[in-house]
């Protein structure tokens, strides 16, 4: 079955603004003056000394560890990490991986919030886009089509012949 061109722009429309609703805007905010909660995601940058020692563990080239905070104390963080940023490789996917980041490997701490805000702009983006492409689908089929090609309707059978050699 083929879909129209109309179905196939308002599915593609709604599927962007879908990704757009659950993923929402987030921004990172430097911890500063504030302890963090156990249960919030935080992205540490990585300095020299912390690319050197989390080498074996994390692999080359780190600049960025993100993950939920499991448990910080005065010497390290504890992350179930989500991702890692590279210099070269760019985002690393993780699972969950428990890892201990101490603090001397750390040169900035970010908290990441959601933005209300930025959030209800985006929103407001993907909804405009979603009435315009509906609405231009249901104008189009509504007006109808004008270089439409009609299906074809014509069956044909083939017929064997058997030539005698």
């Amino acid at each position: 079955m083929r879909l129209s061109l109309d179905v196939r722009r308002t599915t593609i429309a709604l599927a962007g603004c879908a990704t757009l609703f659950t993923t929402g805007c987030y921004t990172l905010q430097p911890v500063v003056g504030h302890p963090l909660a156990v249960g919030s995601t935080i992205s540490l940058s990585i300095n020299d000394a912390g690319r050197v020692a989390l080498y074996p563990v994390m692999g080359p080239n780190i600049t960025d560890v993100e993950g939920r905070l499991i448990e910080k104390d005065s010497s390290a963080y504890v992350l179930a990490v989500s991702q890692i940023q590279t210099f070269r490789d760019g985002t690393q996917v993780w699972s969950g991986e428990r890892t201990r980041i101490n603090n001397e490997f750390v040169s900035v701490a970010n908290e990441k919030k959601f933005s209300r805000g930025k959030t209800a702009i985006v929103t407001a983006i993907a909804v405009g886009i979603v009435a315009v492409v509906a609405s231009q689908s249901l104008l189009g089929s509504l007006i109808g089509e004008k270089d439409a090609t009609p299906p074809d309707t014509a069956r044909t059978t083939k017929i064997p012949i058997f030539v005698k050699r």
